[in-house]
């Protein structure tokens, strides 16, 4: 028979005579120092800029401007576009430099070593002043024309940053193949399924958790990149600012401007890039990372509930 102490409360409460613990939390006096640093020195930085002689008025006056938006649409084109090249390249290259054929794999590493080995504005120049060299582009009966007709700004910017993208997305591409089980590919095939069926129907499924994440900053990355095809007389978000603070007195604010147009962007990119990662993590993890709106409505609701979760 089990003896009952008459000595203890309800349940979850402590026998009589017991102390309770008593939680003491920990202090953290390098957080306080190191957020009072950061808040001083953002303010240094605030109060210094405000003694410069910068016309604030005039960021909102041409943030909206016909000109402007035409060079934001631009930059959101050439960088989907690029990056569509360079994903679409960044696979077949991957393929390649996996592939057992020793002449498709020596070319897809030649390919990847000489357009990562060289900056995205050399290869920018040297397309757009292949002219010197070429007066005609001849492609048999398909296609002749004089070079200068053929390369336009918009080609050179797309053929530049679309190259040059397809390196880096190969050995993302690359990276993500490999991380998939050689196990799966041997059963798949053991199935009777063909290798093309394989990558398409088990390894690239996989593949995308390992290759989305990177893919996203490329995007981020290829957008603020787009800055860069102003030398070859594309006009772009830079471009344009550029342009009207030359004409309208004002240079440095429309500067601004376009950084602002930038973090307006990238912004909106990120938010999509972590839907997705959201999206591929499923039955990689017990339960999904929240949301940002999860994440803030778990904030607001969690500031008035007393510390140990008790109501």
């Amino acid at each position: 028979m089990t003896d009952i102490d008459k000595t203890a409360g309800p349940k979850g409460t402590p026998p009589a005579g017991a102390e309770a613990i008593k939680a003491i939390p920990v202090r953290h006096y390098g957080r306080y120092v190191s957020a009072a640093i950061a808040i001083a020195v953002f303010a240094a930085i605030i109060y210094a800029f405000s003694q410069g002689k910068i016309n604030w008025g005039a960021i909102p006056d041409y943030f909206f401007d016909d000109r402007v938006l035409q060079g934001v649409g631009k930059t959101l084109l050439l960088t989907l576009l690029s990056m569509a090249i360079g994903i679409a390249g960044g696979i077949l290259l991957a393929v390649m430099r996996l592939s057992k054929n020793p002449v498709t794999s020596s070319i897809a590493w030649f390919y990847i070593w000489f357009f990562r080995g060289t900056p995205v504005l050399v290869q920018l120049v040297v397309w757009f002043n292949l002219g010197l060299v070429f007066e005609y582009i001849n492609l048999g009966p398909l296609y002749k024309d004089q070079w200068s007709d053929f390369m336009t700004p918009f080609l050179t910017a797309l053929l530049g940053l679309g190259l040059n993208e397809a390196a880096y997305m190969a050995e993302i591409c690359r990276a993500g193949l490999l991380a998939v089980d050689e196990g799966q590919t041997e059963a798949a095939h053991a199935l009777g399924m063909s290798h093309a069926k394989t990558l398409r129907r088990i390894v690239i499924p996989q593949a995308m958790r390992v290759i989305v994440p990177p893919t996203g900053n490329e995007v981020i990355n290829m957008l603020k990149t787009t800055s860069l095809v102003s030398v070859v007389q594309f006009s772009e978000l830079f471009r344009v600012a550029q342009d009207i603070g030359q004409t309208s007195g004002a240079p440095v604010e429309m500067y601004f401007l376009a950084a602002a147009w930038y973090l307006l962007m990238t912004s909106v990119l990120s938010v999509g890039q972590y839907y997705i990662e959201r999206y591929y993590a499923r039955g990689s993890s017990r339960s999904l990372p929240p949301t940002p709106w999860q994440k803030i409505k778990a904030s607001v609701f969690s500031l008035g509930r007393p510390k140990g979760g008790m109501a």
